[in-house]
């Protein structure tokens, strides 16, 4: 294992913050995994997963028992980290510019079309490294204007030749879920079933260009625009990217971390990246996939105090009672009904919420959205 820290731009005189990536295997023998954890600052159980990884991964190095690469990244948000508002962490937005730290990526596909273009030939394993180098060329030329950019720079050179991306999240509460574009679900349906999902949301594209999607997605959108250029070129699926978000912000405990450690490395024993005698079996699905645009966001029609009559992972049918908004001063309660079927799968932490707020979500198996599906 070997570490390498990243210092990031200097917002401040006098301050800075390093990203820091722990690299085992080697590269170019096999597969490249890249992980990262909490580029939410606030969510902390991939944190601790990150914890429990590092071992395990340096114990089969040392066995040399790794077929490929695997990059850890533990604290993938130095900036978000460190933010805090009377005494509340402040992870989710850069103070500076109000800017999700998790959205805003770049366009990798428009930026490297026109570095490949005709170069790509017959051998669709010699087009993805060219893709690749492609990408690699456009991220050094980058010169980055804020503390922000810096940090999307940095996690996209570690992360941009990696085949598979895992990048761990959590909602405020909730059970098990998993995101990833319908491009990538037949290569990483195994690791959502690994790690018993119980919700699992696809989209071909969810808008606003997330971590996850800026890279998986740069290979679909670069070979649909081959194609309508007229360009017949193979480009394989060159990586698949998945958010995993690892129930609640609370949910931070050795034994829930221990076991998703446990699920990831049973992954990647089962893709022949980390070596064993037999390759595990996948387990049994505890859901069906849906399509995130049939996922339904619950709101409030008044203010008050939140009372949930549904429990994160309950299944509900159309109708059922979510949740009663109480108004303490004008004697009312408002009812809060689910209005498709499908797992109630996460909803927030906070008890008391404002006319309009977000309550939770369900997954509805038929697609009803459309445009930018995923929140603020």
């Amino acid at each position: 294992m070997h570490r390498i820290d990243h210092p990031l731009l200097s917002a401040s005189l006098g301050s800075h913050k390093t990203l820091t990536s722990f690299h085992f295997g080697q590269s170019g023998s096999g597969p490249k995994i890249y992980i990262q954890a909490s580029l939410h600052a606030e969510e902390l159980p991939g944190m601790l997963v990150a914890h429990h990884l590092r071992p395990l991964f340096e114990a089969f190095e040392a066995a040399g028992q790794i077929h490929g690469e695997l990059v850890l990244v533990p604290v993938a948000n130095p900036i978000g980290l460190a933010q805090r508002l009377d005494h509340k962490p402040m992870g989710r937005f850069e103070l500076d510019t109000s800017e999700n730290f998790n959205r805003h990526y770049p366009d990798l596909a428009a930026a490297v079309e026109p570095m490949v273009g005709k170069q790509l030939g017959e051998d669709p394993s010699a087009n993805v490294r060219l893709v690749r180098l492609a990408m690699a060329a456009h991220l050094q030329k980058w010169t980055p204007a804020t503390e922000l950019q810096s940090l999307r720079r940095a996690l996209l050179l570690l992360a941009h030749d990696a085949d598979f991306m895992l990048d761990l999240h959590c909602d405020c509460e909730g059970v098990l879920h998993f995101y990833t574009e319908e491009a990538c679900w037949p290569q990483m349906q195994e690791l959502a079933h690994f790690l018993g999902a119980e919700a699992i949301l696809l989209a071909k594209s969810s808008g606003n260009r997330p971590i996850d999607e800026c890279l998986s997605g740069a290979w679909w959108q670069l070979a649909d625009r081959l194609k309508a250029s007229g360009l017949d070129a193979p480009l394989p699926q060159g990586c698949c990217s998945t958010t995993i978000e690892l129930r609640g912000e609370l949910d931070v405990s050795h034994a829930w971390a221990k076991k998703d450690a446990s699920a990831i490395v049973a992954w990647l024993q089962h893709q022949g990246v980390l070596a064993c005698t037999s390759a595990p079996a996948v387990p049994e699905a505890r859901c069906q996939a849906t399509p995130l645009a049939g996922s339904e966001s619950l709101h409030a029609t008044a203010p008050g105090v939140v009372v949930f009559a549904a429990e994160p992972g309950q299944i509900l049918q159309a109708g059922d009672l979510v949740a009663e908004i109480i108004d303490p001063i004008a004697n009312t309660s408002q009812r809060i009904t689910a209005g498709v079927a499908g797992v109630f799968y996460a909803r927030i932490r906070d008890r008391y919420i404002t006319a309009g707020g977000e309550l939770g979500k369900i997954a509805g198996a038929t697609a009803f959205r459309s445009g930018e599906l995923l929140g603020a």
